[in-house]
């Protein structure tokens, strides 16, 4: 059945591409309170970074609305320049592989688990622009998704620079640990990656994208034990369980068994009743 040249059926919907909502109306609200905290330093410096920026003094004062307002924040022009750069060039494939309410509420997880990462991690005497860990997040989430997609920048304008979307990842979360511990006074925005970067990181892993994390695989690997161990007839199980245990404690003696054999072996006569 030849597809070129076919002609729609009245009933075919025709295909289009969603409009990025969720995408540009994150951009354009972090650009519309980068304008608000330009005019708030000029006509009233100071006013940011206590009542609006995330700190621990705005959090016993019950400055709640900080949560809210800091993670719009940012520590310049060059900071927001790059952080909506990297938005919307990585989030055009998020957006589109997650959807708009995923990808939405990846950049809100991101940012509030970049925040809570300032509170536990930085002293008290730190203040937080948080509008990083949002997009921590979708960097992140971009580099499981497509961890082998190779990326074209331009250094400076001149030199080629190709690296991986995993690459840049471990990037952003080598900066994010050297930050941390090298960078822990007055106002910061780099304290945000690294919450941001695990919530990104475990926000599509629980949409299953990703590679299988190390709990993952233990937990997948449990379960087929446990078929395995349920599909297994007494003389099967004996034969290939628990005469190799047996064998072993002939050996080495009944102290050189793991916890593993010894579970085995308390196993044996369930299995081997359950089949009488």
């Amino acid at each position: 059945m030849r597809l070129s040249g076919r002609k729609p059926s009245p009933i075919t919907r025709r295909w289009t591409r969603q409009p990025r909502v969720v995408l540009l109306g994150l951009i354009g609200l972090n650009l519309a309170v980068f304008v608000a905290q330009l005019f708030l330093d000029a006509y009233q410096p100071g006013f940011v970074g206590e009542y609006l920026a995330l700190s621990d003094h705005g959090l016993h004062s019950a400055y709640g609305w900080q949560f809210i307002s800091a993670a719009f924040l940012h520590d310049g022009p060059w900071h927001l320049l790059g952080n909506m750069f990297l938005l919307y060039l990585l989030g055009r494939d998020v957006e589109s592989i997650i959807g708009q309410r995923h990808f939405l509420f990846l950049y809100l997880t991101g940012t509030a688990a970049g925040e809570f990462g300032h509170l536990f991690l930085m002293p008290s005497t730190s203040v937080l622009l948080a509008a990083s860990g949002g997009v921590a997040a979708v960097l992140v989430a971009y580099a499981a998704i497509l961890p082998e997609l190779e990326l074209t920048s331009m250094m400076f304008f001149l030199l080629p620079v190709r690296l991986k979307a995993k690459h840049l990842a471990y990037g952003a979360f080598t900066i994010a640990v050297l930050g941390i511990v090298f960078d822990r006074t007055g106002a910061v925005a780099h304290s945000a990656y690294l919450g941001g970067c695990l919530a990104g990181w475990f926000y599509v892993h629980l949409l299953g994208f990703g590679r299988p994390s190390i709990l993952q695989r233990a937990l997948r690997q449990r379960r087929a034990d446990a078929d395995r161990y349920r599909a297994m007839s007494p003389e099967q199980f004996i034969a290939e369980e628990i005469d190799p245990i047996l064998d072993k404690i002939s050996r080495e003696g009944i102290d050189s068994l793991t916890r593993s054999e010894r579970r085995t072996l308390a196993k044996a006569p369930e299995k081997i009743a359950g089949h009488q």
